[in-house]
């Protein structure tokens, strides 16, 4: 093989490396089918106790800011909770799933649909709360801590009623 030819297979080579990389889009670190680090609620409305609370470690390794666009903190791989909604909320009915804690959290909410909800300072004394016209199906929420390498306790609440 002569040296043009040499020169024009690895341009092709690169070429082809390239259009893998766009053609294949950005890998999302988040693996939503995965067990939740901290189990499963199962909610319908009108449940009981409001809110549904569950105390876990928020935080993780991955930036969520170079995952989906305007959501910020670390968070982990997998899930932290699962929730299912069951039932219908024709009413107008709307869920809140917020977070509290000393350090300064974040929520993502992956919904049924493959919708992706963010915040940071929304709800009560700039703790993070997602609302949402619920849909039956699977909720994948990940409670994440603002700054890197921070693993911290927090409360996740759901509530058909208000944020906590």
């Amino acid at each position: 093989m002569g040296a043009g030819e040499k020169k024009m297979m690895m341009r092709s080579v690169v070429l082809a490396g390239v259009l893998g990389v766009l053609v294949a889009g950005p890998a999302l670190a988040q693996d939503t089918s995965a067990d939740p680090n901290y189990g499963e609620f199962h909610l319908s409305p009108g449940f009981d106790p409001d809110p549904g609370m569950l105390s876990l470690m928020a935080g993780g390794d991955i930036d969520a800011s170079t995952k989906f666009e305007d959501c910020k903190g670390f968070i982990s791989s997998a899930p932290d909770v699962r929730l299912f909604w069951e039932g219908s909320s024709s009413s107008g009915l709307t869920i809140k799933i917020s977070a509290i804690s000393n350090a300064d959290t974040t929520l993502i909410v992956n919904g049924p649909d493959g919708s992706w909800y963010c915040d940071d300072d929304a709800g009560e004394d700039s703790n993070p709360s997602v609302e949402l016209k619920p849909v039956e199906g699977r909720y994948e929420i990940w409670v994440g801590t603002y700054s890197s390498g921070e693993i911290k306790k927090a409360v996740l609440g759901i509530s058909e009623v208000s944020s906590f």
